[in-house]
């Protein structure tokens, strides 16, 4: 179980890495608005960051 929770734990790091390289600090906001919307069951918070994240896809494609 330790070990499933550590690999977990980097995977999400390493996303959290490649957002910030890609999308800078606002895809870090959106990205944590996400977790924190997610984690806490609160709609418009996940919401405002599934948004987020979207419209900066958007604008690098």
């Amino acid at each position: 179980m330790p070990l499933i929770a550590l690999a977990i734990a980097a995977l999400i790091i390493g996303l959290e890495q490649l957002i910030q390289v890609k999308f800078g600090a606002m895809g870090i906001m959106a990205f944590v608005a996400l977790s924190i919307g997610i984690k806490a069951k609160n709609n418009m918070m996940s919401g405002i960051g599934a948004v987020i994240l979207v419209m900066l896809l958007a604008q690098s494609g």
